[in-house]
């Protein structure tokens, strides 16, 4: 059966997640994608699937992290971005980090040596056209204004944005290791995959004034009054919440101990690997509006960056996401115009897994629908499952307004309770309760892609 290309809009992770899961079934992309004609902000290359924010999909323990747990769902389904992941991985303790460059070129170059893919550079800044048949839009954070308008006024529903603040990326080369050294907290993963960086009380409390006080960049007229995301908070506003919210959070202390001196850490900064050749690292959890000027005088205060050189300082970059509960469908299509499917971070998932895994859905999904095949979303159980129902109204009690749908990261509190309370008439311990779902919900999966096979062999 000869089927016309589908065009998918945008080459990040969703919609590279999602052309490689139609290309694997011989049905042709013709993938759109801005950047190399118009950039963005935030990005700096026009390479397929570059990541922005970070180099880590986080945690890669599939058993104890739901991250982890989305991780192997994804692999499980033929995910393209987790075997690029696997080919230029580099260490991070217990969590999934790569060598950005190399896994943009991976991505892309595997998409382009397929025969039924074709790359189209330049900015789709309309609704796509009937005669473009079904559509995934998966155009991220980052959607262009005039795409972002168009999709406004077929909607009739407004659109929300928020901000992901970016992290100062360091020369290793620049770093005093006569005061930090290698360790991952608790030993996690090879025991030593970042670099730490010890603060006395004193020395804590000064830093917190250094960055309250430190100038931040201007707001542009559209960015006033726009909410951060909790997962991408910058240091500044996690520091005004109160002095001692960093040192419970990305500052946090526990879990290391500083071979340079017998004195415990009041706080510690944790740089993490950023390439493949270790010459790069960046601090984690360190995004910030601070002005350029101001993040050098502030971060060389910290012990061991006093002659720090900074490969990138931080930044912050707007993020666009639609009010998925009252537009799409649990198939992700556009409730008005269901031959667009939305895909990524525009549809409120957070995270580049999270968002590769939602192209992975939106593919699959539309396979079926273009081969006649039955096929439901995967159970609430699942990583996939727990995604795909809180973006399309599962979230919240009285969920679908514009004032309570928020962007969320994969968690297990996304997913249903166990259903069995006690295990050889024992109650079950919290710290199996993870595990125990992680189990469920690959279980689950492993049924709904068997039943998926038999629809496709009917």
């Amino acid at each position: 059966m000869s089927i016309s290309p589908i065009h998918i809009i945008g080459g990040g992770m969703a919609g590279t997640e999602a052309a490689w899961q139609l290309l694997s079934q011989n049905i042709p992309v013709i993938l759109h994608e801005m950047r190399g004609v118009k950039s963005t902000n935030a990005h700096k290359t026009d390479g397929l699937a570059e990541m922005v924010c970070s180099n880590s999909f986080r945690s890669d323990d599939m058993e104890n992290n739901a991250v982890g747990l989305l991780h192997e769902e994804m692999r499980r389904t033929g995910s393209l971005l987790m075997e690029a992941a696997e080919h230029t991985k580099i260490p991070a303790g217990s969590a999934l980090a790569v060598d950005r460059i190399l896994f943009s070129e991976y991505v892309q170059e595997k998409l382009l040596a397929h025969p039924l893919f074709t790359l189209e550079r330049g900015e789709v800044d309309t609704i796509p056209p009937e005669e473009w048949g079904k559509v995934i839009i998966a155009t991220g954070p980052l959607t262009s204004d005039a795409l972002a308008q168009a999709v406004l006024e077929i909607t009739g529903v407004d659109e929300l944005q928020f901000f992901d603040a970016i992290a100062p990326i360091i020369y290793k080369d620049s770093i005093d290791f006569d005061k930090a050294w290698f360790q991952s907290r608790y030993d996690k993963g090879d025991g030593a995959d970042y670099i730490n960086l010890p603060m006395s009380k004193d020395q804590y409390y000064k830093f917190i004034e250094d960055i309250t006080d430190g100038e931040k960049s201007d707001y542009k007229q559209w960015e006033q009054g726009i909410p951060f995301f909790e997962g991408c908070m910058p240091i500044e506003v996690m520091a005004s919440r109160g002095p001692q919210t960093l040192s419970f959070g990305p500052m946090k202390p526990v879990g290391l101990t500083n071979p340079h001196s017998d004195d415990k850490p009041y706080a510690v900064v944790q740089l993490r690997q950023d390439n493949k050749l270790g010459t790069l690292y960046n601090m984690v959890g360190f995004q910030t509006k601070l002005k350029y000027n101001y993040q050098k005088e502030i971060f060389r205060r910290i012990p061991g960056l006093e002659k720090a050189e900074f490969a990138r300082l931080g930044g912050l970059h707007r993020n666009t996401f639609i009010n998925s509960p009252k537009l799409l469908d649990d198939q992700l299509r556009l409730k008005t115009m269901p031959r667009l499917r939305f895909a990524g971070q525009i549809t409120g998932v957070e995270g580049y897994v999270e968002s590769g895994a939602m192209g992975l859905l939106a593919g699959r999904f539309l396979i079926a629908e273009l081969l006649g095949r039955e096929i439901t979303p995967p159970p609430i159980v699942t990583a996939f499952g727990a995604l795909i129902n809180h973006i399309t109204g599962g979230h919240i009690e009285g969920a679908g307004t514009a004032k309570t749908f928020q962007p969320m990261n994969v968690n297990f509190g996304i997913m249903p309770p166990l259903e069995i309370k006690k295990i050889d008439g024992r109650k079950i311990k919290r710290k199996d309760r993870k595990p125990l779902k992680s189990k469920r919900a690959l279980d689950a999966l492993e049924n709904w892609l068997h039943q998926t096979e038999q629809s496709a062999e009917e």
